[in-house]
């Protein structure tokens, strides 16, 4: 086809995406709008066209397209798919698809018209962009009520590489693409489209410890970030997704990194300027995540020819079949520091393939992104970090990996389990000499008992506070333990006291490695000692069997009249209603629980 060939677009700009068809994809407006373009017609021309030919300049502006990409010809029949068109570089998706399937002469946009919003509420112009802030090199990305987002500006592509925006949209039009022409580039880069990755990931398989976000697992096809506008200026964006702490993802230094994540130029723009012979990096790993950073923004694939602890190659994945992109990164000694000494670019190839991931997107960049805001709320959840990702590559990793770079992160930050538990011993010192009359008590592995080697290891703790503070409680005290997860395990012994208010108060704790009557015994035998010397006490807990050995033990301290036993009537009621389903009957129970007279236990009793 010749650059300057013209063909007719039939532009809808009523209705809605229809894929339950035979053909697929479906535009639901009979009425489309005849536009003629050319190869070289641009996304603003297209925009213009459309709203002039409807008469609606100044009143709607275009938010964006949705094309109707052919993706399979078998005999005859086109199968097609949801393609969203957002710029000049997308458009270029629609001309090389109507070059590679010559049976789809006439291509249809759905044009998603929005309302133009008043000069107090936002831009006016015609345009999918939004204006920058003043003295910003950043646009803004999605709006809060309070808290603006700002992403990088996306610097054209300089190679015949094109950027594909995959999302899906609102409402009834979300849309899934799963196979599009192997020639297009399965990227969409920051700033390239207004939301998330929208594809079925069927190996986000999660390991046995993920337990962090149970509850808000991805769901396969979940909705994209809404993008919908309003005469408002304003847009709806998930619940979750107000949880991010903004400022951490745009702090800088991460991971050491002077310059920021993904080594960025003096302009902010990481990953989407060429790199420079002599450009320099702290060290390999800074070299290595700008590289991996850049070929996730172009969307293309490379090879390491050789890496070691002085030199880094890496080449396209199609050097050799046209394209002759190449890194050579060494190490300067003197300096210490990283510097590419060779490289041919940009790159001069088309993927030959497309995806919803990238193999360079591993949790290591991952880990380098997340990094800031993992510092800022350790309990981020992995959906709203998956979406963070997603929404700065433009490709949408395994919750697997993003799990792992949280841990990672997590470890970097506070130090992994071994060095936790190693720390131990200081911890406990500086508790003594930070806060004096402090109780620490930590039995370690392995300790030779009686000839035998016991490899049981045990920290019960209290603070001078917490022992002062009893002695002005009620005489009773409730235990009970939680388990704790992680690499080892373990369970959290804990004894909460009550004032005269019925306010609860923490007086005692136990790190051991389980419920049962050797831990238990440990526990209550040093909250004994240490906290509840008082006698008279009433113990309430619920009735585990390691509890009961321990109060009976005839050195424990715990035996009638130095302390009485009583159960958790919360605990009682459970097990009651295992047997019993009636909710008046377990009404009933509580209310004869909670008597405090012989007569009104003796009434609810007998109603049971």
């Amino acid at each position: 086809m010749d650059s300057e060939e013209s063909f007719v677009v039939l532009v809808h700009h009523r209705g809605s995406v229809n894929r339950k068809t035979r053909s697929g994809v479906k535009f639901t407006d009979k009425n489309p709008l005849c536009i003629i373009v050319t190869s070289t017609t641009s996304y603003d021309d297209l925009v213009s066209a459309v709203l002039m030919k409807l008469g609606l300049e100044g009143a709607k502006r275009v938010k964006k397209f949705f094309y109707r990409i052919p993706v399979t010809v078998l005999q005859n029949t086109v199968k097609y798919d949801c393609f969203t068109i957002n710029n000049d570089v997308d458009l270029q998706v629609m001309f090389l698809c109507r070059r590679q399937f010559p049976e789809v002469r006439t291509p249809e946009l759905l044009a998603r018209l929005v309302d133009v919003v008043s000069s107090s509420g936002g831009s006016n112009r015609n345009t999918n962009t939004i204006a920058n802030p003043a003295g910003s090199s950043s646009r803004a990305a999605v709006a809060f009520s309070s808290v603006p987002v700002y992403e990088p500006v996306v610097q054209p592509v300089a190679s015949p590489s094109f950027a594909v925006d995959l999302n899906g949209t609102e409402g009834d039009e979300v849309v899934e693409r799963k196979n599009l022409p192997k020639a297009l580039v399965g990227v969409a880069p920051v700033g390239v489209g207004e939301g998330f990755l929208g594809d079925e990931e069927e190996d986000d398989v999660k390991p046995d410890m993920i337990d962090d976000d149970s509850a808000d697992d991805i769901e396969a096809n979940g909705p994209a970030l809404a993008v919908g506008g309003s005469s408002s200026g304003t847009q709806q964006y998930p619940p979750h997704f107000s949880s991010l702490d903004l400022d951490a993802m745009r702090q800088e230094g991460v991971l050491g990194h002077a310059v920021g994540f993904g080594a960025r130029d003096a302009e902010g723009t990481g990953g989407l300027t060429e790199f420079q012979v002599g450009q320099q990096f702290q060290d390999k790993d800074e070299a290595l995540l700008s590289v991996k950073t850049y070929s996730i923004r172009r969307g293309v694939q490379y090879k390491v020819v050789e890496s070691d602890h002085r030199r880094y190659v890496g080449k396209c994945s199609e050097f050799g079949n046209g394209c002759t992109w190449l890194i050579r990164l060494s190490l300067r000694k003197r300096k210490g520091i990283w510097e590419v000494k060779r490289y041919n670019g940009p790159h001069t190839c088309l993927a030959t393939s497309i995806s919803s991931d990238h193999r360079s997107l591993d949790y290591h960049v991952i880990l380098a992104f997340i990094m800031p805001m993992v510092r800022a709320d350790a309990s981020v959840s992995i959906k709203v970090l998956l979406n963070a990702t997603a929404a700065q590559f433009g490709f949408r990793p395994t919750y697997r990996r993003v799990w792992m770079a949280k841990q990672k992160s997590i470890a970097l930050i506070y130090g992994d389990w071994d060095e936790s538990y190693n720390d131990l011993p200081r911890w406990v010192l500086g508790v003594q000499m930070t806060m004096p009359g402090s109780v620490v008590v930590l039995k370690t592995t392995p300790v030779r008992v009686g000839g035998q080697v016991d490899e049981s290891q045990a920290l019960f703790w209290t603070f001078p506070p917490c022992i002062e503070a009893f002695r002005h409680c009620k005489p009773l005290v409730s235990i009970d333990g939680t388990h704790l997860y992680g690499k080892y395990g373990g369970t959290l012994l804990i004894a909460i006291a009550q004032d005269g208010n019925s306010n609860i108060l923490p007086v005692a704790f136990a790190l051991v490695e389980g419920e049962n009557a050797e831990s238990w015994s440990f526990f209550l035998l040093h909250l004994r000692q240490h906290v509840t010397p008082q006698p008279g006490l009433l113990v309430i807990s619920d009735r585990h069997n390691g509890i009961k050995a321990a109060l009976e033990a005839p050195d424990g301290g715990w035996l009638p009249p130095s302390a009485y036993r009583a159960f958790c009537i919360r605990h009682v009621a459970a097990n009651f209603a295992l047997t019993f389903k009636g909710k008046d009957a377990r009404r009933l129970l509580v209310n004869a629980a909670y008597a405090k007279t012989e007569v009104e236990f003796d009434y609810w009793f007998d109603i049971l």
